[in-house]
């Protein structure tokens, strides 16, 4: 077995804000993505600039302590074609219109046309400053069946028909991260990563500072943590029969939380330990019918959006919800010591959805956050009303929040080649 570490005092400048020798640390691409929008009522921020009251749903960001790393744009709308869930999700994600492969009932059957904006990233960063994996895509909530192509069940695609799927299973990310064989069975009670390594671990406590003891303390207790929780899930950590739902509870409901939690423990591991810069995390699909039953939803959400009927009080909770979860997946990267700062400050995030409000399918007022620092390149903690804006120019200021200097992102209607400068240092 193999155990990354996160950055040691004894790998850095004098500062702290670079490596020993010279190199920037890292920047980091994230792209978290809900299906079915927001109530844009209860979204959209009062005040700009840095003079911002959060709406109820972006409540659960700014009770985190998470403002000063968070962006909201408003007003901004999809430039590149109207048709329901189809146009936002490619529009937002790759700035160019969908891929048409055929139709089906009273719809379309589509895909990406082009690169994700993580597929841009990735590999912009494996170009110059290669990983051990390119990017890692995880998600939430399962994809719940529906005949409208890739552009529906995928969030990352290379392009036309070619996804990247998400992987489900916190055991198989677990075991990828780690170089577990995947047809091994691991009983975590008696043989782990640490138990392998820990010869190597009592090595090298000695030759490093108190700071740096400390924080590979940390780093070791995260991972024993994730193994033990995975050990109580999973029993003898055998890879699940069904990858796609590994977490159902006795009644069948999704342990949304939990996976949001596990996942985002994960997540975090494999940017602290470099594994890779690239991350997707797709906690809902593009009109997802995840069942939102903490809120007390018994229906999937996207009907709900659809039956409900104003004020949409159920709909305006799930959100409020995916937010809570959202801020906890923030909060994991906060909390994780990178340098003499956390992981996000070293993260440009891109935090959509495929519309922006579920029940007349509108591609409006678009919902983008922009979380992290970017390595100091983004200021946080800014509202932008960019009313008719370009939604396009969202994915190159999170582009360029990592330092993926491209001189432009999307194409014909979607093409932009300025980030929002209001968001930059």
């Amino acid at each position: 077995f193999a155990l990354g570490t996160p950055l040691l005092d004894a790998m850095l400048d004098d500062h702290g804000v670079a490596h020993a020798g010279g190199e920037p640390l890292p920047s980091r691409f994230g792209l978290w993505f809900f299906g079915n929008g927001v109530r844009p009522e209860h979204w959209v921020p009062t005040g700009t600039g840095t003079g911002w009251a959060p709406g109820a749903e972006l409540r659960p960001i700014v009770d985190a302590g998470l403002a000063p790393w968070v962006s909201v744009v408003s007003g901004c709308e999809i430039k590149t074609a109207t048709h329901p869930h189809h146009s936002g999700m490619t529009g937002m994600l790759t700035g160019m219109r969908y891929f048409q492969n055929g139709t089906t009932r009273d719809t379309i059957v589509s895909t990406f046309a082009g690169p994700s904006v993580d597929v841009i990233a990735k590999n912009w960063i494996q170009e110059r400053t290669p990983t051990p994996f390119g990017s890692l895509e995880l998600g939430i909530t399962r994809f719940r069946g529906t005949d409208e192509g890739t552009t529906f069940q995928h969030l990352s695609h290379n392009g036309p028909n070619d996804p990247n799927p998400s992987e489900y299973s916190p055991l198989a990310v677990y075991r990828r991260l780690f170089a577990m064989a995947p047809d091994t069975t691991l009983d975590l009670a008696r043989q782990s990563v640490l138990d392998s390594v820990g010869d190597q671990i009592r090595g090298l406590q000695p030759r490093v500072s108190m700071a740096d003891r400390a924080r590979l303390e940390r780093h070791y207790e995260s991972v024993r943590a994730i193994e033990l929780r995975l050990a109580s899930a999973h029993g003898a950590c055998a890879v699940p029969m069904e990858p796609t739902d590994p977490g159902d509870d006795p009644m069948g409901r999704e342990r949304i939380a939990e996976q949001n939690e596990i996942m985002s423990q994960l997540c975090a591991l494999a940017l602290s330990c470099d594994l890779t810069r690239v991350t997707s995390m797709f906690f809902s699909t593009a009109g997802s019918g995840v069942i939102m039953w903490p809120i007390g939803a018994a229906n999937g959400f996207h009907q709900i959006n659809h039956d409900e009927g104003p004020p949409f009080n159920t709909v305006h909770a799930a959100v409020t919800f995916t937010m809570q979860q959202l801020a906890r997946f923030l909060t994991i990267l906060r909390d994780t010591p990178d340098g003499t700062g956390n992981l996000l400050d070293t993260c440009s995030i891109l935090v959509t959805s495929e519309l922006t409000e579920g029940w007349r399918h509108t591609n409006t007022d678009y919902p983008c956050l922009i979380a992290g620092k970017g390595n100091g390149r983004l200021r946080g903690g800014v509202h932008h009303r960019a009313e008719g804006a370009n939604t396009s120019h969202c994915g190159l200021t999170a582009l360029r929040g990592a330092g993926i200097d491209i001189p432009s992102f999307g194409a014909a209607e979607g093409l932009v080649s300025t980030p929002f400068s209001e968001l930059m240092t």
